[in-house]
């Protein structure tokens, strides 16, 4: 089964939890200021580590009986970062899809329903749109890590954490450049708009009508559950077709911006496990997104909640 028709066929699809946070906060380990993690599989103590936790969420999907999409730990591995990290002569994206996929194959029959989205970023920094790309810059900057992740067998690709609509559209223009489906992932904020004030329908408008092809679908991540419901029931009500399009969500476990969640020298947990899966099932429902899986905040236990509400009973 390809990833498409995943996303067809199936009601909901799992996805991971924290993983740059989890490590940050919770292992000891220091992760690099230009590539945070993507460096990790080099060293036994951090590809440990890495290997931990991305074993812990597949476990969960294995156990109830859901695909489950795991992410490169590339989301800083442009080059530009590479360089500034010195590990420009390595194949930082490529060791990173073959990381996972050896998680993945040791599944057995399970690995079928795994996917492996290569994760990549906006070149500055994520919570501050001012230091965004513009559109034809981002195009020609993201090409080079787009085309890595692609040809070392991703199944999709996804740009996550995107605060600003001009350099959306312009990495939107190079994942469609290589030939395989890529789903661009927004950062939002209650009134329905991006961190930069773009409307998100204006920005899926944009992306849909100017990059050929288009992209599979979109997501939201880094936004609590409740946010992106009052974001979407917005943008829906200026653009219905929007829903359509709106694949999954990445959730926050916590309420507060993602600038004071930046800011802040420990993981808000405002609610419990459980809530948070009660509310992510709940706009499942409303908005029928499909792919379901957590943010800043989350673990293991928000992923399993989850999957208690959506799969079927372990066994």
């Amino acid at each position: 089964m390809t990833f498409p028709d995943a996303i067809r066929d199936a009601s909901v699809l799992l996805t991971e939890g924290a993983i740059v946070e989890r490590l940050r906060r919770g292992t000891g380990i220091r992760l690099d200021p230009h590539v945070v993690n993507a460096g990790m599989i080099y060293e036994p103590e951090g590809r440990a580590a890495l290997e931990r936790i991305y074993r812990g969420y597949i476990d969960i999907g294995q156990a109830f009986g859901l695909h489950m999409i795991l992410l490169t730990p590339t989301w800083r591995a442009n080059p530009d970062r590479l360089r500034a990290a010195g590990l420009a002569d390595r194949d930082v994206n490529g060791d990173g899809f073959r990381f996972l996929d050896s998680i993945r194959q040791s599944y057995g029959d399970y690995a079928d329903r795994v996917f492996i989205g290569g994760l990549m970023g906006c070149a500055g920094d994520a919570y501050d749109p001012a230091e965004a790309l513009a559109q034809e810059k981002a195009a020609s900057f993201h090409r080079t890590q787009a085309q890595a992740l692609a040809d070392a067998g991703v199944d999709f690709l996804l740009a996550s954490t995107l605060p600003a609509a001009g350099e959306a559209v312009g990495i939107a223009t190079a994942m469609a450049s290589c030939g395989i489906p890529y789903i661009p992932s927004f950062i939002i904020r209650p009134t329905g708009t991006l961190l930069d004030g773009t409307p998100l329908h204006e920005v899926v408008a944009r992306i849909d009508t100017d990059v050929d092809p288009a992209p599979l679908g979109y997501m939201v991540n880094c936004t609590h559950p409740s946010v992106f419901a009052e974001a979407m029931e917005r943008e829906t009500g200026r653009s219905p077709s929007l829903s359509k399009g709106m694949l999954g969500l990445q959730a926050n476990a916590s309420a507060l911006s993602p600038e004071e969640l930046d800011n802040l020298d420990h993981v808000d947990k405002a609610e419990s496990p459980e809530e948070f899966a009660e509310a992510m099932l709940k706009v499942h429902r409303r908005f029928g997104i499909k792919i379901l899986g957590g943010c800043c905040g989350t673990d293991d236990r928000h992923i399993r909640c989850i999957a208690e509400l959506a799969g079927a009973p372990p066994e």
